[in-house]
């Protein structure tokens, strides 16, 4: 399992600063619970802008498909989300953690200048 890099971390919210120097709108996915096999640890970070531009990961590639469509629609409705994927949940399947593992991401537009 990936260990949180806060290098990484930094990259992030260095790419938020210049997104949003540029304009563009952003929304921010944060790993805020697992359980059992997660694929990143709590606090793991995916930034998204208008464009569909990202850095960072919540998953590893697993269920990020389904965090990107929810932070665009977030882009637009500026309403934040708690995404829960897991194997109680029939989009487990589809996302990829059918291994036993939950992950829940908080995600939410960036507001302000």
């Amino acid at each position: 399992m990936d260990r949180y890099d806060p290098a990484q971390q930094d990259d992030i919210l260095g790419r938020i600063a210049e997104w949003r120097r540029d304009g563009r709108r952003i929304a921010v996915a944060t790993v805020i619970k697992t359980w059992g096999s997660s694929p990143r640890p709590v606090g793991s970070q995916l930034a998204i802008d208008d464009s569909g531009a990202m850095i960072g990961s919540v998953s590893g590639g697993c269920i990020e498909g389904a965090v990107v469509r929810e932070a665009m629609q977030s882009i637009q409705d500026g309403k934040p989300r708690t995404l829960d994927f897991g194997v109680s949940d029939e989009q487990a399947w589809d996302v990829g953690l059918a291994c036993g593992g939950e992950v829940k991401v908080y995600v939410e537009r960036i507001e302000g200048q």
